[in-house]
């Protein structure tokens, strides 16, 4: 009896052992920051571009912090994740932004899955945005660049660089996950009318330079709180390298004179989750149902809410506010 017992006790606590090794392990891989040019103020000027793009492209993950409190992982040989926001979710100038409701989430939805809303309904009494923010440097094309461009080693493109707003209903792009269309999902949570607030004015360098873009300090407030502060030059990706994720990821897009690119968010997001938690999720085998309960029962408070004030800014090149309604 008394073997029995140690035996059971022996396996226990090997098992205890695993799955802690399983949840804490370390990562594989390190997100390391490019290399860039650093362009001061006084290497350009602001000029009254309007930004009316036929394509907005948007890069995730694009920053060590982001990908470390979002419990992603990070290949150093894959692209840049890049995925589309729609035209209507732009508003230069900021101004305000209204939160959308259950019905109206659960619409969005269904462009993506029909059934969707019915299976939310049945699961959930209603369905809260979970609105979040996300300052992210950007920029607008200057000319037209082909395959041919990007695939010349000594060809630079043309870049204009504003600050952006990446506002987000994070329960739509939790809706995606386990899907095979997840960036669709991403693309969606961001895409709503008046997702997109930025500066109005370009500012463009008086020559151009290889990998170089203005290294500010990036700056999310809310309610005059500070929620992100963070270096542009932290980020993993060259504009070329997001430019060529693009293209790949989008073959049947050409990128255009006019398109943007919003560059990424560093951390301090309102959605966090610990990478114990999300690698226990994946072990339990959580859909994508359980994984918004979850975060639905969680504390909320970080959120924004009808009311909030949301100032994203990155030192010279301007700021950018928004009231949400």
């Amino acid at each position: 009896m008394k073997i029995i017992l140690f035996d059971a006790i022996y396996l226990l606590t090997l098992i205890g052992l695993v799955a802690s090794w399983y949840l804490f392990r370390p990562l594989r891989h390190h997100a390391k920051p490019a290399t860039f040019n650093c362009l001061k103020a006084t290497d350009g000027k602001f000029k009254s571009i309007r930004l009316k793009p036929k394509h907005i492209f948007a890069v995730g993950l694009s920053y060590a912090q982001h990908i470390d409190e979002t419990a992603h992982e990070f290949d150093p040989i894959a692209t840049a994740t890049v995925f589309l926001k729609e035209k209507r979710s732009l508003i230069p100038g900021g101004g305000s932004t209204e939160i959308p409701h259950s019905e109206e989430l659960m619409a969005e939805a269904a462009h993506l899955d029909p059934a969707l809303p019915g299976l939310l309904r049945q699961k959930f009494a209603d369905i809260p945005p979970l609105m979040d923010y996300e300052v992210e440097l950007g920029f607008i094309l200057l000319e037209n660049i082909s395959d041919a461009n990007l695939a010349d080693p000594d060809y630079k493109p043309k870049l204009g660089f504003f600050i952006a707003n990446d506002l987000s209903a994070r329960s739509l792009q939790i809706l995606g996950e386990g899907m095979p269309n997840r960036l669709d999902y991403w693309g969606l949570s961001k895409s709503l009318a008046d997702f997109l607030p930025t500066t109005t004015q370009v500012w463009v360098p008086y020559e151009t330079v290889a990998d170089a873009i203005p290294c500010v300090t990036l700056e999310t407030r809310v309610n005059g709180e500070i929620r992100q502060s963070a270096k542009t030059d932290n980020m993993i990706y060259t504009p070329r390298q997001m430019l060529v994720a693009a293209r790949q990821t989008y073959p049947n897009l050409a990128l255009k004179k006019g398109d943007l690119v919003i560059m990424g968010t560093p951390g301090g997001i309102a959605l966090s989750t610990p990478r114990f938690k999300a690698r226990l999720a994946a072990l339990l085998r959580f859909d994508r149902f359980t994984k918004l309960r979850f975060i639905l029962k969680g504390d909320r408070r970080q959120f924004l809410k009808a009311g909030d004030t949301v100032s994203v800014s990155g030192e010279w090149l301007g700021e950018v506010t928004t009231r949400m309604e």
